[in-house]
C-alpha cells in the first residue's frame, strides 16, 4: 500500500515552530529544517511533527526520523510505550532495538567488553543500599562525577569531591530509590581540553566539533554557557569514532561519538548518541545531504 509520506521528522512540541526570541529553539528549527529540505533534494515526501503528535497517523509514512525528541528522558515511560507502538507501524530511524540499547548507559559496557576505551565507570544499580561516603572509599576516588543512566543535557549530574557530597547525599538516595546512576572519576581535561563530538552517518565519519565548558563550569552543553568551536579531528580520532559506531549491536544510520583525552592522556568515549544527538548541520550543512542519501538507501 502507498505510504503518503516517507519520512516524518521526530521532534517535541516545544520546537515545532521557529523563534525570532529564544535562539536556542530557532537552532534546534533550523537543523531540522536543514535535515528536512535534504530529504525533499533526494525525492523523499517528508513532514516534520511531534513525536507524541496524537492526532497523526503512523502507519502513513514509511519511516520516522528521530531528531530533536529532547523530552523523552522526562516523560520516559510514555515514550518507552509510544516506541513499541509505532515500531510495528513504520520503521524507526534509528531502530527501536538500537535507541533501548541505547537510552540506558549500562550501553558503555558492551562498548567496553568489545575493546572500546570508555570513561572509568562504576554503575550503582536501582534499590542499591549505599552512600557516596562509602562509595568514594571504595573506589578510591577523590573527584567524580555523578549521573543518571539514563539521561539527558546533564540532568542531575554533579560534580563531587570529600568536600561536598555529603550535601549531595539526600538527593543521591532519592534517585537511586528509583532509577540506576553511574559514579566516574572528575576528567580534568573536560576542562582543559573540552571534549569532542564526531558525527558519524552509516558508519562514515562526516565532521567534528569541539564543546567546551565556560569558566567555572564542568558541563560542556550550551545549556550551561558551554561553547563550541570548529575542530579538525586526527586521522586516530576519526578512526576511534567510527570504530566505537561499528561495535553497536547494528549499524546506526547517524551517530554522534563524544570523546575526550582522559586523565592518562588515552582516547576514551564519554558517549555514545543514537536516539536524537544535536549533529550540528548549521555549522556543515553539507552533512544534512548525507544523512538524507543514507535514508534514501535505507528505504529502496
Amino acid at each position: 500500500m502507498k505510504k503518503d509520506y516517507d519520512v516524518v521528522i521526530l521532534t517535541d512540541s516545544r520546537y515545532l515552530n521557529d523563534s525570532k526570541t529564544d535562539d536556542y529553539k530557532h537552532n534546534v528549527y533550523y537543523e531540522d529544517r536543514l535535515v528536512y529540505h535534504a530529504l525533499e533534494q533526494v525525492g523523499l515526501k517528508t513532514l516534520r511533527l511531534a513525536w507524541d503528535d496524537m492526532f497523526f497517523d503512523w502507519s502513513s509514512t514509511r519511516s520516522v526520523l528521530f531528531r530533536s525528541t529532547w523530552d523523552y528522558f522526562d516523560r520516559f515511560d510514555e515514550f518507552s510505550m509510544w516506541l513499541e507502538k509505532i515500531s510495528s507501524k513504520t520503521l524507526l530511524l534509528n531502530s527501536e532495538k538500537i535507541i533501548r540499547w541505547n537510552i540506558d548507559k549500562h550501553y558503555l559496557l558492551d562498548l567496553d567488553k568489545k575493546g572500546i576505551h570508555i570513561a572509568q565507570s562504576h554503575f550503582i544499580e536501582k534499590g542499591s543500599k549505599v552512600t557516596l561516603a562509602q562509595l568514594h572509599d571504595i573506589l578510591n576516588w577523590d573527584e567524580t562525577v555523578l549521573k543518571p543512566c539514563i539521561s539527558g543535557a546533564a540532568r542531575h549530574t554533579y560534580k563531587l569531591s570529600s568536600e561536598n557530597y555529603y550535601h549531595h547525599e539526600q538527593i543521591f538516595q532519592e534517585l537511586i530509590s528509583s532509577e540506576s546512576m553511574m559514579l566516574q572519576p572528575f576528567q580534568h581535561n573536560f576542562i582543559n581540553k573540552g571534549e569532542i563530538s564526531m558525527m558519524v552517518f552509516n558508519g562514515k565519519f562526516s565532521h567534528a566539533i569541539l564543546k567546551k565548558a565556560k569558566a567555572g563550569d564542568f558541563r560542556v552543553q550550551d545549556d550551561f554557557g558551554g561553547s563550541v568551536h570548529d575542530y579538525k579531528p586526527s586521522e586516530e580520532d576519526i578512526l576511534f569514532a567510527e570504530n566505537a559506531v561499528a561495535a553497536c549491536p547494528e549499524l546506526p544510520i547517524y551517530a554522534r561519538v563524544d570523546i575526550f583525552e582522559d586523565n592518562d592522556g588515552h582516547i576514551a568515549l564519554s558517549e555514545l548518541e543514537l536516539i536524537e544527538p544535536e549533529l550540528w548541520f548549521r555549522r556543515h550543512k553539507t552533512a544534512a545531504l548525507a544523512l538524507a542519501e543514507g535514508v534514501k538507501q535505507k528505504l529502496i
